[in-house]
């Protein structure tokens, strides 16, 4: 069990994904706030390859990332979107690069869910890669998108279920 009185420990297993938002916009402070913690994540030979790029309301670009999803209504009805790419020219190993993507997005989830904010990761999105990017005006040759993060005050509260941690373990230890 997960120690209720640390902070960080604690934030792991409260937060969830959240899909549906208030209509209250995202401020900028919000949003730096979840930006810099992506920004601490760890990477390989701290090359820091991540790049960001937010979309808020009114955006043309959401509208066509929308079609590039089947979660369109989430991108479309979100407070910010937070875009979240390599930047290939910055990259030196391709898992090491995409892990630490990876810890780059979670240190904004938990940042999102810290600031009272709900947020989801999606992944599906980046399945088309040539779209995805062409939606946000960007090259395959000098990005690769990971995710996008749809961000907003809850609408919803999260659920999520986890298998015990014996059923995980390859052994006892």
């Amino acid at each position: 069990m997960i120690n209720d009185t640390n902070a960080v420990l604690r934030a792991i297993r409260e937060r969830r994904s959240i899909r549906k938002y208030t209509e209250e916009p995202v401020s900028r402070d919000h949003l730096t706030a979840m930006l810099e913690a992506g920004q601490w994540a760890p990477s390989g030979l701290n090359n820091q390859p991540w790049r960001f790029l937010v979309i808020l309301p009114g955006d043309e670009r959401r509208e066509e990332l929308a079609q590039c999803t089947k979660y369109g209504h989430i991108v479309r009805n979100a407070g910010a979107l937070v875009c979240v790419l390599l930047q290939r020219e910055a990259m030196y190993s391709e898992t090491k690069d995409h892990q630490g993507a990876g810890a780059c997005i979670q240190n904004m989830l938990l940042a999102a869910h810290a600031l009272g904010l709900g947020a989801v990761w999606l992944g599906q999105i980046i399945n088309d890669q040539a779209a995805s990017l062409g939606a946000l005006g960007l090259s395959p040759d000098d990005y690769e998108l990971q995710a996008v993060l749809a961000v907003g005050h809850p609408a919803q509260r999260g659920d999520s279920q986890r298998k015990p941690l014996t059923e995980l373990l390859l052994e006892d230890f």
